[in-house]
């Protein structure tokens, strides 16, 4: 399981990292032919399409053996040729071959596969896992400029911060236009985030072991969810792979629009293996299926709503979500100000018999709109308590605050401070001595003065008696 994981993601950081040295070295007749052999028993062995393989085998080796690849005397032109002459019987896009990048290490040893490790890590460091932009555009458009889907592993860190960038916007749009993907539980992560419900997004199917995997939305993300934000997407010919199925997923839930020009066409994951000291090639060993439409993008692309070119993608992107930002924020607004008014109601009519219950009702909803918090509601509960002198009001404005967020040490204090005032002293001295606990237990710096607080309302309690 771990092995096919590595492979995927590959196709999108190794193959763009790759530091070609001795690329323009010499190479012999004996080369190419132990290449084209050890290259054919990797493709009968691996891909997804077997038949094909065998095909494209055969092609290859009759290639070699018509003379095609004398002209080819370096590393890199043998291996442009080799490539060109495997795309042209497959047509898969992932399938490739390239120079291997040198390593100090012996080649073929833990120390070289350790280096190339170290390299791969200190390249998604040194471009943010792919996360190359994120800014606020006019009319409080989110943009993201993404140009790979790193590993989960490293890149969750990254994504969370620009996805937090990002989560205050009306709309956003997410460019993809020279993002080659990566991979597939980036693609899963950053999915994740635009839709509160469990969604299939895609699944992909492996020869090996004829098992397929399937990819869902998950429950949770390291920030907030976003799924009624207005979405595009930006494509072009060079949106591959882990970035086209990113478009499609998002596409075929008809949960965003797209932009831009048709994707590159690579639906076909796998993973990238020596085929000798010098070569390695990528082998797709296998084939994304959507759930929806049961197909994918495998050399068609992904075709976008909107069709532009190049140059107009970005503006007329930006000019739709600009309209759609504003319906939304619209539409937030009169939400908002429908929450509020049901909150005053709910004060303004309040019941002593079942007021309490609206009251936290109205505020819960409140608190999950983000319009109070739990200071806010701390001050609400001071106002009826001290300027308007509604003590019972107050009480279960800071009631309904100790269930909001039963976490915090203050709104207990303040809880305490009501019911001593309505002449229940028992329930504020026990209501204190939780301040006190949580004070305790989280280092409050208001810690004293609930200490403090306790010791008093203990001392009419006394008093009292």
């Amino acid at each position: 399981m771990k092995k096919v994981i590595k492979y995927i993601l590959c196709i999108g950081l190794v193959v763009g990292s790759s530091i070609i040295m001795n690329a323009q070295e010499t190479i012999s007749a004996d080369f190419k032919k132990s290449t084209i052999e050890r290259l054919s028993q990797l493709m009968d062995e691996r891909y997804v399409f077997p038949d094909v393989a065998k095909t494209t085998s055969a092609h290859i080796k009759k290639q070699l053996k018509s003379g095609h690849f004398n002209q080819f005397k370096t590393v890199e032109s043998f291996a442009e040729a080799l490539t060109k002459e495997v795309q042209s019987i497959n047509k898969d896009k992932h399938m490739r071959i390239w120079p291997q990048r040198p390593t100090e290490a012996k080649e073929n040893s833990m120390e070289a596969m350790m280096e190339r490790q170290l390299h791969q890590l200190a390249y998604i460091r040194n471009n943010s896992a792919g996360f190359h932009e994120a800014k606020k555009l006019d009319g409080n458009v989110g943009y993201l400029d993404l140009r790979s889907f790193a590993p989960l592993g490293p890149g969750s860190k990254y994504a969370d911060s620009y996805m937090q960038l990002l989560s205050t916007s009306d709309a956003i749009i997410v460019d993809l236009r020279k993002n080659g993907g990566g991979s597939p539980f980036m693609v899963q992560y950053l999915c994740s985030f635009f839709f509160d419900k469990k969604v299939h997004l895609n699944s992909l199917y492996f020869r090996d072991g004829d098992r397929t995997e399937e990819f869902w939305t998950l429950d949770e993300v390291n920030g907030e969810k976003m799924p009624d934000v207005p979405l595009f997407v930006l494509t072009s010919d060079r949106t591959f792979s882990g970035a086209e199925e990113f478009s499609y997923n998002m596409q075929t839930q008809k949960r965003a629009t797209l932009v831009g020009q048709t994707t590159g066409g690579g639906a076909n994951p796998g993973g990238t293996m020596p085929i000798n000291e010098k070569l390695v090639v990528f082998i797709p060993g296998g084939k994304a299926i959507n759930p929806i439409t049961k197909t994918n993008w495998e050399g068609v692309g992904v075709v976008p709503e909107v069709k532009t070119s190049p140059e107009e993608t970005l503006t007329k992107a930006h000019e739709l979500a600009k309209v759609a930002a504003k319906e939304y924020a619209d539409q937030i607004s009169a939400n908002q100000k429908t929450l509020l008014s049901n909150l005053v109601s709910s004060l303004e009519s309040f019941d002593p018999t079942s007021g309490e219950q609206a009251v936290y009702k109205s505020l819960k909803k409140c608190k999950k709109a983000e319009l109070m918090n739990e200071g806010m509601i701390n001050g609400l509960g001071y106002e009826y308590l001290l300027n308007y002198k509604k003590p019972v009001v107050a009480e279960a404005i800071f009631k309904a605050n100790t269930m909001l967020f039963p976490e915090i040490a203050n709104v207990y204090d303040s809880y305490a401070e009501a019911l001593a005032m309505n002449g229940k002293l028992k329930e504020s001295a026990k209501n204190y001595q939780i301040a006190v606990e949580i004070g305790e237990a989280t280092n409050d710096g208001n810690l004293e003065l609930f200490k403090e607080n306790l010791k008093k309302v203990k001392t009419k309690l006394n008093d009292k008696l």
